[in-house]
């Protein structure tokens, strides 16, 4: 199978195939990820362990991700893109499988410890493939698709994956995971090209990205938003249990809404963030700022939490697609780059859920929901001293 073109105005009907696919790629390593948000007090339950202890489900797996991205891109120097693409899908498989059968917590960690290195080499890849299959121009829209896979998780995976876990057992939405992964890994093998690396990523390599300021502002920022995000939101569903007064039956419908307002937040961002990076990503989190800071204040009933919720949903959708088109227009190395935005992204999903474990056994939701806030405001603050001819002249 030839490289696609990615000039010109004509892109083959299989390129867009390839991006579907990598999208499915991308929708089932989050859920993967995130799905132990929505099945939290379940699994705490049955393998007898804390809300803050079951936590390290989402920290195990992020900081596993995190050097998983600039490490096997590094590793594998020129293997075929299209082949560690695959193969990374088949481990997500196994990590699956070994979640579902896990029978103690040490067991469950172990397992997600291997669902973090897919994560992490899948997305180091995935995530600056777009210029390689599509045409230049049709660029924004094939990231817009593949990262609505990020949104999807949550409109669709995770909160499906609570579902299925309420109405079942929490093993059976990891074998549901897991068939779901075998059936993408043969849809990346069937529809993505050769896609041998033009330039191995080096460790030296990962290193001068940060002296590129654009770079180094995307990743500052990524990281005090998504440290922020996943303190806070990795305990969504005892904040709206105890703080709303929302009912446990209600959670996993609850985050179909989040998800779905996820998937509207993505689409608008990228639409707007091609033309406007600086803006899309400003606006990130001065939003989340003002929606989680107030929410121990004003989400006090089932409404008002479930607005702010959808709020919450909204702006953290468009986080990935925002990030990326600043990183596309400021990065001298778009796949080292990548690599490096991976590893703090998920890294920071790592840290976030552990420090909101600590806070929240610690100083209540409301303190995580609180400090969230703090680093939400770091990031707003970093931004507003960025000139934004920096993102908005950059090639």
């Amino acid at each position: 199978m030839k490289q696609q073109p990615t000039t010109g105005s004509d892109t083959p009907p299989d390129a867009w195939w390839a991006v579907v696919a990598v999208m499915f790629g991308i929708f089932l390593l989050v859920t993967a990820e995130q799905l132990p948000i929505g099945l939290l007090s379940q699994v705490a339950g049955s393998l007898e362990v804390t809300p803050g202890m079951a936590g390290l489900m989402v920290t195990v797996p992020g900081v596993v991700a995190a050097f998983s991205a600039p490490l096997l891109p590094v590793a594998v120097g020129r293997l075929d893109r299209r082949v560690m693409l695959t193969l990374l899908m088949l481990l997500m498989v196994a990590a699956s499988v070994l979640s579902a059968f896990a029978e103690s917590f040490g067991l469950l960690l172990a397992a997600r410890a291997v669902v973090g290195v897919s994560i992490g080499g899948f997305w180091a890849i995935a995530g600056g493939i777009a210029p390689r299959l599509v045409a230049s121009e049709q660029v924004p829209r094939a990231m817009t698709i593949i990262f609505g896979g990020v949104a999807a998780a949550s409109v669709l995976g995770v909160p499906l994956g609570t579902l299925l876990g309420e109405f079942s057992h929490w093993r059976v939405a990891f074998v549901a995971l897991g068939g779901l992964s075998l059936l993408t890994a043969a849809a990346l093998w069937r529809w993505l090209p050769r896609l041998t690396p033009r330039e191995p990523v080096r460790l030296a390599v990962l290193g001068q990205q940060l002296t590129n300021r654009g770079v180094r502002v995307a990743v500052i920022t990524t990281g005090l938003v998504v440290v922020g995000h996943f303190a806070a939101y990795t305990f969504i569903s005892p904040v709206l249990q105890n703080i709303s007064g929302v009912s446990l039956s209600h959670i996993g419908s609850l985050l179909l809404l989040y998800g779905a307002a996820g998937i509207i937040g993505n689409v608008a961002a990228g639409l707007f963030a091609g033309r406007h990076p600086y803006t899309a990503v400003l606006v990130i989190p001065c939003v989340l700022l003002a929606v989680v800071g107030s929410f121990p204040l004003l989400g006090v009933a089932p409404v008002s939490g479930v607005v702010l919720l959808m709020l919450w949903g909204g702006v953290f959708g468009s986080v990935s697609v925002s990030i990326q088109t600043w990183i596309l227009r400021t990065a001298p190395n778009t796949e080292a780059a990548t690599a490096l935005m991976a590893f703090v992204f998920n890294l920071s999903i790592g840290i976030g859920s552990m420090l909101g474990g600590r806070l929240v056994d610690g100083a209540g939701l409301s303190g995580a929901l609180w400090a969230s806030s703090a680093l939400f405001l770091g990031g707003a603050l970093l931004v507003l001293s960025t000139p934004s001819r920096l993102v908005t002249h950059a090639r």
